[in-house]
């Protein structure tokens, strides 16, 4: 990816529990040009929201607590 394709790039904001579904999705998102982020608990997601607001979030509906 160029420098100006990776200025704009959209962001987006994965929250999941389990590591693998965040290993995968991270992958697929990034070969296609995304920046991503990934973390495991709505903490940690309500933090780098508020750090970054990114362009997409996906979100796991089923997460302890």
């Amino acid at each position: 990816m160029n420098s100006t394709k990776a200025q704009f790039a959209e962001e987006i904001l994965i929250v999941d529990d389990k590591p693998a579904n965040l290993r995968l999705l991270s992958q697929m998102l990034a070969d296609r040009g995304y920046v991503v982020r990934a973390v495991k608990s709505g903490v940690r997601a309500l933090e780098s929201i508020r750090a970054t607001p990114p362009n997409l979030i996906l979100l796991d509906i089923k997460m302890p607590g």
